[in-house]
């Protein structure tokens, strides 16, 4: 907890640490300490103890942000380790790592509320109806279809014909080929991006995940608190919690399943649904190893890249002010582990190599044996027997 009576410098530490603490324990958002924000509050009436209240599935969504950066990051020297005390560090700083956990955090928040809301665990929320959901019309030579959670007009080109003169042959040859024109057939294009061809028999059903109700609620609970505020430390961090929520949201992508007698496709029922998690992780991934890296502009009020050569970082990247910590060494200052001791692949040349993961200090040799079935047969009816055999395995590690 935080003391009033600190220097303004300690202070102003003390309040990133309880922010970034929220994550660790979610339910610190909920005690009465100072006062809460509205929006905040309103997620903290809700009963704690319900396994279907809305702060349940933040905290799930938190832990599963949590295990999905472990995932992405267990092949590198920053392997984003769950240990509480090495996190927190983390999260005090403003580094390309905070960036994505920051992001990763938020991202899981929006995923798990969205499907929680399709799978009817929510009260407060149910299937996506915001999306437009219509079958293709025609109506004027356009053609509307749905393309990524928006309508978009396709417009037909007709052949353009010149204006008739005003003389009476050719008043009757103008309305000849006025009545051909209009009894003329429109050239409709076949297949159009992300939507089912057209000319099939297809409708919207089924149940959209409400990704825009678990982002509204992600950005509640993880923004609220920091809207009052307006320092770089603050933007930087909604940016990249925004990120995180508009990376769930680029994933949603179009499912359908087909209806007909012996396995024919006469109907198709289309909806909108979020891919696994994974995916999600992977594209932040990809921002993480292009972040841009943002000082404050001249009023303080918004930020900009540190060189006037590179590209402004889009709503989708990931930005950070401070350089990243030498992760080769323990340091309790910034958190790091080290990476003595962490297994490493002898055959590549990636980033999970012995030379690159183990900073150029040496890796060491050692063998076990593993106890694996070999040599299965089956027997009739109806088991499958097994021997035991030893199997022998090489494990490289850092020194």
């Amino acid at each position: 907890m935080c003391n009033k009576n600190i220097v303004k410098s300690t202070q102003k530490l003390c309040v990133m640490a309880e922010g970034s603490n929220i994550l660790l324990d979610p339910m610190q958002a909920c005690k009465k300490t100072r006062k809460i924000p509205n929006k905040i509050l309103d997620i903290c009436k809700q009963d704690s103890r319900n396994k279907t209240s809305i702060l349940k599935k933040i905290t799930k969504g938190i832990s599963l942000g949590f295990r999905e950066c472990e995932n992405q990051f267990r092949h590198r020297k920053w392997n984003c380790t769950s240990q509480r005390r090495s996190m927190k560090k983390i999260l005090l700083r403003d580094t390309r790592e905070t960036a994505f956990v920051n992001a990763i955090t938020a991202a899981g928040i929006s995923y798990t509320i969205a499907k929680a809301c399709s799978m009817g665990e929510l009260v407060e929320c149910s299937c996506d109806k915001n999306l437009v959901r219509h079958n293709v019309l025609l109506n004027n030579n356009q053609m509307t279809t749905f393309d990524n959670t928006k309508t978009n007009i396709i417009n037909i080109n007709k052949n353009k014909t010149k204006k008739p003169r005003r003389n009476g042959n050719n008043k009757k040859r103008a309305r000849n080929s006025n009545k051909k024109q209009r009894k003329a057939p429109l050239a409709l294009p076949t297949e159009v991006p992300g939507v089912p061809v057209v000319g099939e028999n297809w409708e919207w059903s089924g149940c959209d995940d409400n990704v825009n109700f678990g982002n509204r609620k992600s950005k509640d609970f993880l923004d609220a608190r920091l809207r009052r505020r307006s320092d770089i430390k603050t933007l930087v961090k909604i940016h990249n919690n925004n990120a995180g929520r508009l990376a769930v949201k680029k994933s949603m992508r179009l499912d359908c399943k087909c209806h007909g007698l012996s396995g024919s496709c006469t109907m198709k029922t289309c909806w909108m649904k979020l891919p696994s998690f994974t995916e999600v992780a992977h594209r932040l991934r990809d921002r993480f190893d292009g972040a841009s890296k943002v000082i404050s502009n001249n009023d303080g009020t918004n930020f900009m890249t540190e060189g006037l050569s590179i590209k402004p970082p889009t709503r989708q990247d990931l930005v950070y002010t401070d350089e990243s910590p030498d992760f080769c060494r323990p340091n309790r200052l910034t958190g790091s582990l080290g990476v003595q001791n962490r297994e490493c692949n002898i055959t590549s040349s990636g980033e999970d190599g012995c030379e690159i993961l183990c900073c150029n200090n040496g890796y060491q040799r050692s063998v076990t044996f593993v106890k694996s079935n070999c040599k299965c047969r089956f027997i009739w009816c109806c088991d499958v027997v097994c021997n035991t055999c030893l199997e022998k395995r090489e494990i490289y590690t850092c020194r």
